[in-house]
């Protein structure tokens, strides 16, 4: 059971890109986060109380696992969530936040220590290559300029938590540290409402689904998988699998979202998927 868990991940993890977009159709990005969190700590909480682990935590696990939640459900869904509502494609959004792998093995050698080998810097140009040919020339007129820069925070927000999840010593139960790390998020998604944002969420049928959905298959479900896989030392597995989403996202994109893909689309998701299994496999 414990091998097929990495795809299902993928699914889960993919088909939270679709729901995205009928969530911002009915209301801000960041109420919409601020609620899910909100739901998805109560959740972890109750949960935590039921399994008899205790939620009272040191200082220490308590600043890491709230900045972990900070950096992923904050910054990375926050960007994602905003540059979709500002009408960036969701294939190319989740195209941009999936070189996440092969920024991290860039990175790795740098920030962590690690050898980065000549294989894993193929990788990283051929992903940033595929990249390039998604984005050629719509900058600034499909693809809106400030949604890219959203879409690159987020990027290097989801790169950033997943190295500061390898320097996490916190042997914490995964509901405790999914508990701090949905509260993080919540507060972060609140504080963004309180100083930029103005708040707004339409309770329609559609919302409520998609909501649910990304509450409890993706929050609950894929991003508890994520953690449990980093937990037993199979970070590497599930991140190597990355190169799945865009082709992935982009397919359920097309199936139910009814966006469009161009020959030159299908070669950079193509290259870029190329990319970012030669730099993260053994």
């Amino acid at each position: 059971m414990i091998r097929i868990f990495p795809f299902i991940f993928i699914l889960l993890w993919s088909s939270a890109f679709i729901t995205t977009k009928p969530i911002i159709d009915n209301s801000d990005p960041f109420s919409a986060l601020a609620f899910r969190f909100f739901f998805v700590a109560i959740g972890f909480y109750l949960f935590s109380i039921y399994s008899k682990h205790s939620v009272v935590v040191s200082k220490k696990n308590l600043l890491e696992s709230i900045t972990s939640g900070v950096l992923f459900h904050g910054f990375y869904l926050g960007g994602v969530f905003y540059s979709i509502s500002i009408g960036m494609p969701t294939g190319i959004a989740a195209l941009i936040v999936t070189l996440q792998p092969v920024l991290t093995n860039a990175l790795s050698g740098p920030m962590l220590g690690e050898k980065v080998s000549s294989k894993q810097w193929i990788g990283v140009l051929l992903g940033f290559a595929g990249a390039t040919l998604v984005l050629g020339l719509d900058i600034g007129s499909e693809i809106p300029i400030t949604g890219l820069i959203a879409t690159i925070i987020a990027l290097i927000a989801i790169t950033s938590s997943t190295i500061w999840q390898k320097k996490l010593s916190n042997n914490l139960p995964l509901s405790v540290s999914n508990f701090y790390q949905a509260v993080g998020g919540c507060l972060f998604h609140i504080l963004i409402i309180i100083l930029f944002a103005k708040p707004y969420i339409d309770f329609s049928q559609t919302f409520v689904i998609a909501m649910s959905h990304q509450i409890f298959l993706v929050s609950f479900g894929a991003f508890t998988i994520l953690m449990f896989l980093i937990k037993n030392n199979s970070a590497s597995k599930t991140v190597s699998i990355f190169f799945l989403i865009p082709a992935t996202s982009a397919f359920m994109a097309w199936l139910f979202l009814n966006e469009s893909l161009t020959n030159l689309d299908i070669a950079g998701f193509l290259v870029t998927t190329i990319g970012v299994y030669i730099a993260t496999r053994d």
